[in-house]
């Protein structure tokens, strides 16, 4: 059975650099897999994609040799269960704002007696070159359970969340976090603000001993964020690659029509 770089590189204290999938798309996914990123994670989130797709994605990924990764709708049992089954080696779940949300989600991703996922299917051990007997037995160990912090609430809670048991990384969504800072009486935190709450989740993430990580755009921020001592750190997205090299295309085809990407991430 193949075993999880991943975590072994996230224990080790190294940082992990992945993409974003959000298109969907095989020819897209296989392309990347082909590359030297440590990991993809397919996005449930925010993308149209359904569970067939994704099941042939995750596969793509590991034929590749890669680490295929699921950010689920969030931190359900069935929906975590339903991405493991079809062959991800790891979930990033959204939203995680308390300690109880943060235990559930764990447990979805664990077989007894460490937590409550069912067992069943075959498609998971096809993924990791095993039988589903050595996929049954080895699973908890190998699965990577990454929770988001993306609220003040979230990074209050932060202490008791990331000293979990099974937490293995923790995974920042900026915009998210930005826009939780909100309220009636201040619509528009400052920049300093939110940079003070992605410091605070990197200190308790040090203190804890639980890696954490965050979106970003650029490689250079990406570098930044290693060097504060991040460790799961994406970079863009499958389809703001695409974009953004379109983009460049245009601006000199076209320099005197302005181009403007409908892409976020």
């Amino acid at each position: 059975m193949r075993t999880n770089p991943v975590k072994q590189k996230l224990k080790n204290g190294q940082p992990t650099f992945g993409v974003w999938l959000s298109m969907g798309d095989y020819f897209a996914t296989r392309t990347l897999a082909r590359m030297p990123w440590d990991w993809l994670t397919l996005d449930l989130e925010h993308s149209p994609i359904d569970w067939a797709q994704a099941a042939i994605l995750f596969g793509a990924v590991a034929d590749a040799g890669g680490v295929p990764l699921a950010r689920v709708p969030r931190g359900d049992h069935d929906l975590i269960k339903r991405v493991l089954d079809a062959g991800a080696w790891g979930i990033v779940v959204p939203m995680v704002d308390t300690v109880e949300q943060a235990k559930a989600a764990i447990a979805a991703a664990k077989y007894p007696p460490q937590g409550d996922r069912s067992v069943g299917g075959g498609m998971h051990s096809m993924n990791f070159d095993a039988s589903p007997d050595e996929y049954f037995a080895a699973a908890n160990e190998e699965i990577l359970v990454v929770l988001q912090t993306e609220s003040p609430r979230g990074v209050a809670n932060a202490t008791e969340i990331y000293a979990l048991p099974g937490c293995d990384a923790i995974f920042i969504g900026p915009n998210d976090l930005w826009a939780q800072m909100k309220t009636v009486e201040n619509p528009n935190p400052t920049q300093a603000g939110h940079e003070a709450l992605i410091q605070e989740v990197i200190s308790t993430g040090k203190d804890v001993g639980t890696p954490t990580g965050m979106h970003v755009m650029t490689a250079e921020q990406a570098l930044q964020r290693a060097e504060q001592g991040m460790q799961f750190i994406a970079i863009g997205s499958d389809v703001r690659m695409m974009a953004l090299e379109a983009e460049a295309t245009l601006k000199k085809l076209r320099p005197e029509e302005g181009t403007q990407s409908v892409v976020h991430y």
